[in-house]
Parts: structure tokens; C-alpha cells; sequence
């Protein structure tokens, strides 16, 4: 299941009043507003859902490079297991399996650069168990 997509845009302000609009009638609303200081890239994420965050828009990123998608893990060893498979398969590391506490206490991924450049994550929102 698709946990998540994210993409780069070049203008955080024009970009989120654009899909905000876009998205409105489909239920679909700014849930949190990330400051550069708390992502990963240092830029703005808009934070978009409906009942759950699973679309997000970002700056500060590469276009294509920002492009993002993480499917969502049953489990922490189902996020390590797609990270090795990934690195085996040719992908780069992006972000070895762990906590991203930014996120929320929970919060278990790993990504990788696809051989296109395309950020993919795994990501577990559940408690150790």
C-alpha cells in the first residue's frame, strides 16, 4: 500500500495555494506545515490529507530528485528488509533503516534513490514490538 507521495516543487507558496484549491473539493486539506528546520532537505513540506497526511509537496529539492513515494511496512523488519533488497537490486542509500523522530516517536524507514534518482521509502508508523 502507498503510504505517501511527495514531490518537489520550485515555489512552496505558489505550489500550495495551486493544490490546495485543486484538492478542496476532493476532500483533500493542508493537515501540517513542516518548517526547514525539522525536514531532511532544509526546505518548507505542506503536509496534505484527508483524514491522514498522504500527499506532500516540498522545496529546497531537485525536481525529479524530490519526486518521492514510500509504501507503508507491516512491520520494522519488512522497512530493513526492503532497504537491503533495494541496495541488492542497485538502488543507492538514501537514509539506512531507523527511527525519524521529526516525524513522529514511530516513525521507521528507509529509503533509497531508485536507478532513476527517484527517492523510495519503507516506512513502519507502528510501536516496537
Amino acid at each position: 500500500m502507498i503510504d505517501h507521495i511527495g514531490l518537489a516543487v520550485t515555489d512552496i507558496a505558489r505550489s500550495r495555494a495551486f493544490y490546495e484549491a485543486a484538492l478542496a473539493p476532493l476532500g483533500i486539506r493542508t493537515i501540517e506545515v513542516i518548517d526547514p528546520s525539522q525536514t531532511e532537505s532544509g526546505g518548507t513540506a505542506v503536509m496534505m490529507g484527508a483524514d491522514e497526511i498522504f500527499f506532500v509537496i516540498a522545496d529546497n529539492e531537485a525536481i525529479g530528485e524530490g519526486t518521492h513515494v514510500a509504501f507503508r511496512a507491516a512491520s520494522r523488519d519488512d522497512v530493513d528488509a526492503f532497504h537491503a533488497a533495494a541496495l541488492a537490486a542497485g538502488g543507492r542509500d538514501n537514509g539506512a533503516p531507523g527511527i525519524r523522530k521529526r516525524y513522529h516517536p514511530d516513525y521507521y524507514a528507509a529509503f533509497v534513490h531508485d536507478p532513476d534518482g527517484i527517492n523510495v521509502e519503507a516506512v513502519c508508523h507502528l510501536p516496537e514490538s
